[in-house]
């Protein structure tokens, strides 16, 4: 009954339903033919939405908002740009740079690619790129954000892996900051081939300091986040908190944030974690369906049957989540993957928090592949270009991501190191 339960999600999905519906309809269905008390169902939904870790969702997801509308992303291009505009690629590079100080604040892709996106397409193509590689490198650099603390998607896996989402967050920070210096240098290699204009020269320190004191508060947000997380001065769901705080002084220091700029903020972050804790909502009585027909301890000895080395069962993971991505939203596919394939990979040694890690990353690939890519229809959309273009201009990134996915996957101390320094 569990299979048929996993089939009729999947028809559903494939089908075009939404993801909540296709993961509840199942569900609802295998408790009335089981005569199992239809209340279970608001039980479950209370218990999943019950947690204190999940509070910082919609925290994070607020203090990204506030950033769209308060002026903070053009400072931030601004500082990019005077820092590496001279590196070869160019504009390029202070995309890809950019989206790294963006990560340090908004926690999503998403929120990149709507926040700095058309900031950063628009400048690229008045000096001279194409448009589809500006959205390209624009997309395949918004991946950094929710691996870069903080983090939405690290958040939701460490509430449903039971893993300490502090050091989640503080584990991000050598995988995020390797994505970056490997987009870097591909676009080192591209720019060679392509001849792609840069900066004439590289700035003065006056100029340089010039675009660093506006951009300055901002910047801080990464290292506020991070140190009083090092230091044990706040929970990660505190933290949440204290960014928004922190963002709103920001805000009115730049005086660009208006009431109406702040109701939308609000607004935006109502609608974004309603879909959300919809979807962990059903997704709870789904694995609870899941669990009561053993199929994860079913998958578990399988993929124990197949090999027990932990370098095989990772590479057996990176390939299953690479494509899982393609298919399912990250919330989703965290819901839904992380208690069926966590277990038996901790249970041969795999630390958790570098598990955490190399599942999330794999699932943001998924957002720059179609055909369920969220950042790839978004960017196609604000910068009026085909998904064809696209997706052939962001190829060399897509593989770059994938190299430096398996450099994450096998050597554990990128992404261990620094939350090692937290007793």
């Amino acid at each position: 009954m569990g299979f048929t339960v996993l089939a009729l999600f999947f028809v559903l999905f494939m089908l075009g339903f939404p993801v909540a519906v296709s993961v509840l309809l199942p569900a609802i269905l295998y408790i009335l033919t089981n005569n199992i008390p239809i209340d279970i169902i608001a039980q479950r939904i209370q218990y999943s939405l019950d947690s204190y870790t999940l509070i910082a969702v919609p925290v994070f997801i607020f203090a990204g908002n506030l950033m769209n509308s308060s002026g903070i992303t053009n400072r931030i291009f601004n500082f990019a740009d005077t820092l590496v505009g001279r590196l070869p690629g160019g504009l390029a590079q202070v995309n890809i740079f950019g989206s790294l100080i963006f990560a340090g604040m908004s926690g999503a892709a998403l929120a990149d690619v709507g926040g700095l996106g058309m900031v950063e397409i628009d400048a690229m193509k008045n000096k001279g790129f194409s448009v589809p590689f500006s959205a390209a490198v624009t997309i395949a650099s918004a991946t950094v954000g929710p691996i870069f603390p903080p983090s939405i998607p690290l958040v939701i896996y460490g509430s449903v892996a039971s893993v300490s989402i502090g050091k989640l967050l503080l584990g991000g920070i050598g995988p995020a900051i390797l994505a970056t210096i490997t987009m870097m240098i591909i676009t080192v290699v591209l720019s060679f081939r392509r001849g792609m204009p840069r900066a004439e020269r590289w700035p003065s320190l006056r100029k340089l300091m010039t675009d660093f004191f506006p951009a300055f508060p901002a910047l801080m947000t990464p290292v506020l986040l991070i140190a009083g997380m090092i230091l044990g001065f706040f929970t990660p769901t505190e933290a949440a908190s204290i960014v928004v705080a922190y963002m709103l002084i920001v805000s009115f220091f730049y005086r660009e944030l208006t009431w109406q700029h702040l109701l939308k903020a609000a607004w935006e972050t109502v609608r974004s974690t309603s879909g959300i804790l919809i979807i962990v909502g059903a997704a709870a009585i789904f694995g609870w369906i899941l669990a009561i027909e053993q199929i994860p301890q079913l998958f578990s000895q399988s993929l124990l049957s197949v090999s027990k080395e932990p370098w095989v069962l990772l590479l057996i993971l990176n390939g299953m989540l690479l494509i899982v991505g393609m298919f399912l939203d990250s919330t989703t596919a965290i819901l839904l993957m992380v208690p069926i394939v966590v277990p038996p990979l901790v249970s041969v040694g795999i630390d958790p928090i570098h598990l955490g890690l190399v599942f999330v990353f794999n699932i943001m690939l998924g957002l720059i592949t179609p055909p369920m890519g969220l950042s790839l229809f978004l960017v196609c959309d604000m910068a009026k270009v085909s998904m064809r273009e696209v997706i052939v201009e962001v190829v060399p990134y897509f593989i770059t991501l994938v190299v430096t996915l398996l450099i994450i996957t096998y050597i554990p101390a990128i992404t261990l190191f620094i939350p090692g320094l937290v007793k």
